[in-house]
């Protein structure tokens, strides 16, 4: 299993020099990805402009929407926007997406919520058809497109894994439950009598370095899944705290199967970097940045 970090993109206070620094830091190792999230009603970088920013001063390192909620644009518009990051990084996105769970979000993009689930099988039919095509360019390094990775946990989710995408991404939690989902996009695949597995991934989160940046990373938790009531306390509950905890966190998904499992940031603090890639670097082939 590979690990890769997450980017504070959501995080206030992640400003130019810190997201730059986190992905130059990141392509140095010990991480084989860079995640972002996707909002638009919250005080957080756009994931793809995040990304493309990131492209400019990388290399190595897999670029990765874990994920954005891809009804809320356009899809030749998406289309293109993939395309023209796949040929800023040479080949290195993977696009990661999912419907998105935020109203107020849909109300904004002006794009009607009930409508989604309907709206992103039309999306996800119609990406490679755009990137095959003609009619809107450039055509992607990759091909046939960027790696399709689709997120969520309902039987249309494993579907749309099986029919349109290249992988399943989980929503994040413990092992356990990572690998009921998982199993459920395999069998997906399977029944769509695809070749090969999918690739699969997973994300955590974490806060490492004491007891303040706990409660911050858990005080951001709290905010940023305000919108799911009570199960907002299950998620916070659910972050890592301490290099242990980590560490048992990363071999509970490879014992499980996962391909690639990308650990979010909770605090805006470039220690937060080192404090996660000294966690894994022994066991991962990585070092701190300089």
């Amino acid at each position: 299993m590979q690990v890769g970090i997450g980017l504070p993109n959501t995080l206030d206070g992640a400003d130019r020099e810190l997201i730059l620094s986190w992905a130059e830091w990141a392509d140095d190792g010990p991480f084989t990805s860079l995640g972002v999230f996707d909002r638009l009603c919250y005080d957080g970088l756009d994931p793809v402009a995040t990304l493309a920013a990131c492209a400019s001063v990388t290399e190595e390192i897999e670029l990765a929407t874990t994920i954005i909620a891809g009804p809320l644009r356009n899809n030749a518009s998406l289309a293109k926007k993939a395309a023209t990051l796949d040929v800023l990084s040479d080949g290195r996105l993977t696009l990661g997406m999912a419907l998105g769970a935020r109203k107020d979000d849909y109300d904004a993009a002006g794009v009607e919520f009930g409508k989604r689930g309907r709206l992103f099988d039309q999306q996800l039919a119609e990406l490679r058809d755009y990137w095959e095509g003609d009619d809107v360019g450039p055509n992607p390094v990759q091909e046939g497109g960027p790696t399709i990775l689709v997120g969520g946990d309902s039987d249309n989710t494993y579907r749309r894994v099986g029919r349109f995408a290249d992988g399943y991404i989980h929503g994040g939690g413990p092992p356990r439950a990572y690998a009921r989902q998982a199993e459920r996009a395999q069998a997906a695949w399977a029944e769509c009598e695809r070749p090969g597995t999918p690739q699969l991934w997973g994300h955590g989160y974490y806060a490492l370095g004491g007891e303040e940046a706990a409660e911050t990373g858990r005080e951001y938790l709290l905010d940023y899944y305000e919108f799911t009531g009570p199960f907002a306390e299950r998620i916070a509950d659910g972050l890592l705290t301490t290099p242990q905890e980590v560490t048992q966190f990363v071999r509970g998904y490879e014992d499980e199967g996962c391909d690639e499992l990308v650990l979010f940031p909770t605090v805006p603090d470039s220690e937060q970097f080192d404090l996660l890639a000294n966690t894994l670097g022994d066991g991962w082939d990585g070092s701190e940045h300089a």
